[in-house]
């Protein structure tokens, strides 16, 4: 028969279930328990206020489009009217055009010495937490060909 002396150490399971140096290695464990959780919420938090902050951004890149659309075309429907194209009065038309494109006609001038160059800025005011930072701004000049 084999010798007893060379039968492997039997250690006894303590009331943990685990022997003393592998509960040891979990107690080492246990303080990063959760961690994931924690990790994964401020990644969400972080992913979030970057979704946040590009949709607002994307809000007023609209908006600025939109206030440049409406100058544009309320510049050159009072070009047509300075120039008698079209019957009325130069900024009278530039604030009707630039209301329907959803804009406010700021500005509109008549460019001196031939008055039928129109200079005209629009407003279109931000909503939400944009607003604090005033109106997206559009500004734009119509009229003749110059010569070339």
């Amino acid at each position: 028969m084999a010798d007893p002396a060379a039968r492997p150490e039997v250690r006894p399971v303590p009331a943990g279930g685990a022997p003393a140096a592998d509960r040891d290695r979990d107690d080492d464990r246990d303080d990063d328990r959760g961690s994931g959780t924690v990790h994964a919420l401020t990644l969400s938090l972080v992913l979030g206020v970057l979704l946040v902050t590009v949709l607002l951004l994307a809000q007023a890149g609209i908006a600025t489009h939109r206030a440049g659309k409406a100058a544009d075309l309320a510049a050159l429907a009072a070009a047509d009217v300075a120039r008698g194209l079209a019957a009325g009065e130069p900024c009278g038309t530039a604030a009707r055009v630039a209301q329907a494109n959803g804009a406010q006609l700021e500005l509109c001038e008549l460019v001196e010495p031939d008055r039928v160059v129109v200079d005209v800025g629009t407003a279109v005011a931000l909503e939400g937490p944009l607003a604090r930072f005033g109106a997206a701004r559009g500004v734009s000049r119509a009229g003749p060909p110059g010569d070339p």
